[in-house]
């Protein structure tokens, strides 16, 4: 048996920044009102033409392969999370296969949403650990400017999410004592229409108790229709007291099962990493756990909610500014639709 380890990071954000303010054109919100529930002053939105999901995964892979010191004929598998794809189908991972010039390789999709970096990370390194693969590419973007309601109606799900992507390497290592110590998975689906964005799908809305008005259709297709734009329905929709009361519940336990897990206790982290989902949802969970502000990192100011690619893009970061060095235990968690969750705790 190997131990995971990760070789290379890397991540990419657009050019394009908006600001609060600049929301401020399209609906009925401030600074201060956006600030206030989520800590968020800006965020990237990538290239409404020449920006998507896999060209922001492109930038960010380049990086990540580049600082493991291999070549993108080198990696052996690609597991991609996203629940914003260029296609409906087929996913993104064959598109940054095709893209990168890799081999004829698997490519694996991941659709967790929010938890899906961990998710992904989490089945690369069982693949790692069992012999299969030597060079995993393990990514995580997101382009979620081009399906938000940027109306009033949408503003409390829309002023969140920004776009982005990070990638990691992940290579076999036989030190026992460095690299992934363990992953840990849960879900549970009883509150899924919380957040959720129910079309395009084929249930109707089968699972709403308030099931919306969609028109006649002779074919029995779930058309997009002018009349679903105009009742919101096209777009995503959050309840966000039920997954904030949810995810400062998720967080700390899963976080505390992995501390448990390697006999270790909060005090020992060196960073931890969550899941950019909303700064008050940050705070509560280091001050649950006893954490210094150094103990714990936060970029969703400047980037917003980029959903998988947002643990990525903030481990990247972190180890850019040097906060991650040999022999720091990192721990990754997230929250998110589904509701999925999980978290990783990592030797350096």
């Amino acid at each position: 048996m190997f131990n995971s380890k990760i070789a290379g990071i890397g991540h990419y954000v657009p050019e394009n920044i908006y600001s609060n303010d600049d929301l401020t054109r399209f609906m009925d919100t401030s600074d201060e009102w956006i600030t206030e529930r989520t800590g968020i002053k800006e965020r990237r939105y990538a290239d409404r033409i020449t920006e998507t999901t896999t060209t922001m995964a492109v930038q960010a892979s380049r990086i990540a392969i580049e600082k493991a010191g291999t070549t993108a004929q080198d990696i052996d598998f690609i597991v991609f999370a996203t629940l914003s794809p260029d296609y409906y189908f087929p996913g993104c991972g064959v598109l940054l296969q095709r893209e990168m010039g890799m081999k004829e390789i698997g490519a694996l999709d991941i659709r967790n949403q929010c938890s899906g970096f961990i998710y992904a990370l989490s089945v690369a390194d069982q693949f790692i650990k069992t012999g299969m693969y030597k060079n995993i590419l393990v990514v995580g973007s997101e382009k979620h400017s081009f399906a938000l309601d940027y109306s009033t109606r949408g503003r409390n799900v829309s002023v969140i999410f920004g776009d982005g992507a990070g990638a990691v390497v992940l290579q076999p290592s036989t030190d026992v004592k460095k690299g992934i110590l363990s992953t840990h998975l849960h879900s549970d689906g009883t509150e899924a229409e919380k957040l959720a964005m129910y079309y395009p799908g084929s249930s109707g809305g089968l699972w709403l108790e308030e099931k919306p008005e969609w028109p006649d259709q002779e074919l029995g297709g779930m058309l997009m229709t002018t009349e679903m734009l105009n009742n919101g329905t096209a777009f995503p929709y959050m309840d966000g007291q039920a997954v904030f009361k949810k995810a400062v519940i998720k967080f700390p336990e899963v976080i505390y099962e992995a501390l448990e897990k390697n006999s270790l206790k909060s005090s020992d982290i060196t960073l931890l990493i969550p899941h950019q989902a909303n700064l008050r949802i940050s705070q509560f969970i280091q001050k649950t756990l006893k954490l210094s502000d150094e103990q714990v990192f936060n970029n969703i100011q400047k980037y917003g909610n980029t959903t998988a690619a947002s643990v990525p893009i903030a481990l990247s970061e972190a180890y850019r500014e040097g906060k991650i060095k040999d022999g720091d235990l990192i721990c990754l968690a997230a929250f998110g639709a589904g509701f999925t969750w999980g978290s990783v705790l990592i030797r350096w």
